[in-house]
């Protein structure tokens, strides 16, 4: 299909308008107060946007035009090959996140509250993917923000705190990324996402139009945990059930705010060899090694998760700053492998807590006698986050290793030895865990581990991410060969 027949289509709202229906549905329709009720219309909820979702996906170069931003500006949704990409991953991800959050709910939350802003926050994310414009991408990146925020409030103190954090770094990453749009605007008359961006090679490349894309990329990296607008994602992590969401599903968006500003807006070739590019290298390889070095001293469980969604963040922050096709590709398959894995992980360790109270790595040791499904799930997410074959996570790295090594710089060795000296340091944070879980050693005896397994609905969707982990790694070819069409339509 062309783009002329696809024009103002309709049905680009599906994935939008369906969970945000089910979202007020939930919250105000009297007959779904009771719980299976609830519970009922969100998992209906979510097939239903899954499913148009990937109806949308059949539909390229489809496009809608929702209102008028400004005389040379309209909200504008549009499918291209990066966000269906997105759009794909987010239908998919939602549904053993779904699953898990109905029965990991503490009596503290609000039920209710928690899953209208959970299919809001799912509206906001189809919505961001369907961007076709830089002002229209803003606009959904505050929406996410304001709809999200709820997500984090658990009914204490640390959780409240935590989510008044995410709120305020989302504010002032949003601010950034306004004041860039304004003055990018001069150089970019309505700020459209094109293929190969808008600038391509311009001579000059006036200092004014390079201060203006640091801080719209800048502002964007807030929600993918960029130095030094992370500071919310650890916080969000340990203090709030929604931390999974936020760090797996979340901190993508962000991911795609980089993408759309780096390749669909301005140019790889415009911002190649610039100061631009310089810093944000640095920035993100910064945030790399800290995040893992951070990760490796914490000692709660879920914190430690959290400095590690970080460190996984700007890898493939990293990948994209790299400008290569090859940093690209391994940048958008760690995207899926993380959603997966830091998901996978944050679910484990949920388990673990809601069903021992044990927050502290100290406190794990026999805890894989304990829960032997939850921590044999766990323990092949990490291999899949460490990069170990035959778990996903390996291919990534391999390109993105190569994407360093192929920029333009001298010290571009300088990339993959952070990466490798990552892997290294959450080889020791993750498989501490496990060691300490499996082989507690002699002086702890059988009889003081009783089983504490959570339900087999908690398990199932754990289950089905630690198998996916798996077959992903042992045939990448189900996913490299639709990323690398993303990559060569990018770079």
């Amino acid at each position: 299909m062309n783009t002329a027949t696809n024009s103002n289509d309709l049905l680009l709202l599906l994935p939008l308008l369906l969970p945000a229906l089910g979202g007020l549905a939930v919250a105000f329709l009297p007959f779904l107060n009771g719980k299976g009720a609830r519970r009922a219309a969100v998992a209906v909820t979510l097939l239903l946007t899954a499913a148009a979702a990937f109806f949308v996906l059949l539909r390229p170069d489809a496009s809608l035009t929702l209102f008028t931003l400004a005389p040379d500006v309209a909200a504008l949704l549009k499918t291209d090959k990066p966000g269906r990409l997105f759009m794909g991953l987010i239908g998919l991800i939602f549904l053993p996140l779904g699953a898990y959050s109905f029965s990991s709910m503490r009596p503290e939350q609000n039920e209710k509250r928690f899953f209208a802003f959970f299919l809001f926050t799912l509206a906001a994310l189809m919505g961001l993917s369907l961007c076709g414009n830089l002002a229209t991408l803003l606009l959904f990146f505050v929406i996410l923000a304001a709809l999200s925020f709820p997500l984090a409030l658990a009914g204490t103190k640390e959780a409240a705190s935590a989510a008044i954090k995410y709120l305020i770094y989302a504010v002032i990453g949003a601010a950034l990324a306004l004041g860039g749009m304004i003055m990018l605007n001069r150089f970019i008359p309505g700020l459209a996402f094109v293929p190969g961006g808008a600038l391509g090679k311009a001579a000059g490349k006036e200092s004014g139009a390079l201060a203006a894309i640091f801080l719209v990329g800048l502002g964007f990296s807030a929600l993918a945990g960029l130095f030094p607008l992370h500071g919310w994602l650890p916080a969000a992590h340990a203090a709030s059930p929604a931390g999974a969401a936020l760090s797996g599903v979340v901190t993508k968006a962000g991911a795609l705010g980089v993408i759309r500003v780096i390749y669909s807006l301005v140019g790889a070739d415009f911002l190649r060899g610039t100061w631009v590019q310089t810093a944000w290298i640095a920035l993100a390889l910064v945030t790399v090694f800290m995040g893992s070095v951070l990760a490796f001293k914490e000692g709660l469980f879920q914190k430690r998760l959290g400095y590690s969604a970080v460190s996984q963040g700007s890898c493939i922050l990293f990948g994209l700053f790299t400008l290569t096709r090859s940093g690209v590709m391994g940048a958008l398959l760690l995207a899926v492998f993380h959603s997966i894995l830091q998901i996978a992980l944050s679910m484990a360790a949920g388990a673990v807590i809601d069903k021992t109270g044990k927050a502290k790595v100290s406190e794990l040791t026999g805890i894989g006698k304990q829960m032997p499904v939850t921590m044999g799930c766990f323990a092949l997410a990490s291999l899949g986050l460490v990069g170990i074959p035959p778990a996903c996570g390996f291919v990534s790295m391999w390109y993105l290793a190569q994407g360093g090594l192929e920029t333009a710089y001298t010290w571009n060795w300088v990339g993959p030895a952070v990466l490798l000296a990552s892997a290294v340091l959450a080889a020791g944070y993750l498989f501490s865990i496990v060691i300490r879980g499996f082989f507690p050693g002699t002086g702890v005896p059988r009889e003081a581990l009783p089983k504490a397994e959570p339900s087999a609905a908690a398990l199932l969707p754990l289950a089905i991410l630690a198998a996916l982990c798996l077959a992903l790694g042992m045939f990448p070819g189900l996913l490299t060969d639709f990323v690398g069409g993303v990559a060569a339509a990018l770079v």
